[in-house]
């Protein structure tokens, strides 16, 4: 199975649920549709101004410049986005030495 028979499998899946609970959806899994999606989520990314990435509850909020904010579920997207934890430099935000 390829990726994009993947993509359409797993978009079905969600239109189905949504169908259940009785809210249209739509679904572009390539050609010029997808494209089109992409360029419009790509000028919505652009509008962030924060970003709150949290792993220990898989989620991470944008906030945007109008003030408006976007949660997004998601088990990975968090630790992408989080860096890791570095204990060889001190940067600004560190606590001074006790020493």
């Amino acid at each position: 199975m390829d990726k994009n028979e993947e993509a359409r499998e797993a978009a079905e899946r969600v239109l189905q649920l949504e169908a259940e609970l009785e809210a249209e959806g739509d679904a572009r899994t390539g050609g010029d549709e997808l494209a089109h999606s992409r360029a419009v989520l790509h000028q919505w990314v652009d509008t962030v101004v924060a970003v709150v990435a949290s792993p220990g509850v898989g989620r991470v909020t944008l906030i945007h410049a109008d003030g408006g904010q976007t949660k997004i579920a998601s088990p990975s997207l968090p630790f992408l986005l989080s860096r890791p934890a570095r204990f060889d430099a001190q940067d600004e935000n560190s606590p001074p030495d006790a020493g």
